[in-house]
């Protein structure tokens, strides 16, 4: 008998993304279910915080991809890549996971981000529950107050960031990425633009803005991340503001570097190991688990950094030399991570 696993948030269930969280599970659960595990999904078609409801894009979005769906009392049902996906209202989330708990028997719950330390309160009893530590803020580690019987942190910052909470083990676990699609990479990159994603205050926008006034000569891309903030970089001749986009490769593809300059403590940014799988070196701050995500091969500078020391730094990187040490080392996080959930007592024996 297969087992059966269910993920259960606030957030929306794949393919709809927000940020690295998004990704990072979706992946979870394709692995998954590509390992022969029955897979569950359970999201919201409603932010968890102040914003527009989702039903109608994500219903206009599986038509458009021919996917079948069926929408019942506000509740929208479909799968996604071996995935049993549903999204409902917030205030269904308590009852349809219940009523989730009862009907599957699941073998392993995993939950994360807002509204998880009731989730797993509410599925310790039933399943093992798991909760992922995708960051350090009070959000990404407010699962613990739950008490699953595990929590995953995504980055060595951030399981010593959550210390040893009264009835969690805690575990080392690295995000799963996957390998960029042939021809992807251009390994024959000679120069491009330089990369940032997510130009807000938290991201480093602040310095972003000074970087873009002391090198006049270089030509920055910039893409939307949590919210649009073009209209604070429209005056810039030497910038490029792009939309949230969904797949990144071809942007990786066309810049020699990216640029992580976070003044708050990243647990392990996805952006960084993505863009080193296509060849893309980093240069980012020294905050939070930045250095551990950037590793040997690209430039961490201190968080007090100022404009002309990234500048110094841009101008002097071998961004060929550097993209294939990163293109190296960030192929180890492309890996089956079923066995490593079996290892940590996650899997049914």
């Amino acid at each position: 008998m297969m087992p059966t696993a269910l993920i259960a948030w606030r957030r929306t269930p794949p393919p709809f993304l927000i940020g690295g969280a998004e990704v990072t599970q979706q992946l979870l659960a394709e692995q998954l279910a590509a390992a022969g595990w029955r897979v569950v999904y359970l999201g919201a078609h409603e932010p968890p915080w102040d914003g527009p409801g989702q039903l109608t894009d994500i219903t206009t979005y599986l038509d458009t991809n021919d996917t079948p769906h069926e929408t019942v009392s506000g509740a929208v049902r479909y799968w996604w890549n071996g995935v049993d996906c549903i999204a409902v209202q917030q205030t269904r989330i308590p009852s349809t996971l219940a009523t989730l708990l009862t009907d599957l028997r699941p073998d392993v719950v995993f939950t994360s981000q807002e509204g998880a330390a009731e989730i797993a309160a509410a599925t310790r009893a039933h399943a093992l529950t798991t909760g992922i530590c995708h960051s350090v803020s009070a959000t990404g580690l407010g699962v613990l107050a739950g008490r699953p019987h595990v929590g995953l942190a995504v980055s060595e910052f951030a399981l010593h960031r959550a210390g040893h909470p009264a009835g969690t083990r805690m575990a080392l676990w690295h995000p799963p990425f996957t390998q960029p699609s042939p021809g992807a990479v251009n390994t024959a990159r000679t120069g491009g633009p330089v990369l940032m994603v997510n130009p807000i205050p938290a991201k480093g926008s602040q310095l972003m803005h000074g970087l873009i006034q002391a090198m006049p000569e270089e030509h920055f891309t910039l893409v939307e991340g949590w919210w649009n903030t073009s209209a604070e970089f429209h005056r810039y001749p030497n910038v490029t503001y792009v939309p949230r986009v969904y797949d990144m490769a071809p942007l990786y593809r066309a810049h020699r570097l990216l640029l992580v300059p976070s003044v708050v403590e990243d647990a392990f940014p996805r952006v960084i190991i993505e863009a080193g799988l296509h060849g893309v070196p980093t240069i980012g701050t020294d905050r939070g688990g930045i250095p551990e995500a950037v590793g040997a091969s690209g430039t961490v500078l201190p968080a007090e950094a100022d404009a002309e020391k990234w500048a110094a730094a841009i101008r002097t990187t071998d961004h060929r030399g550097a993209g294939e040490r990163a293109r190296l080392d960030a192929a180890r996080y492309t890996r089956p991570v079923v066995p490593e959930l079996a290892a940590l007592g996650l899997t049914p024996t």
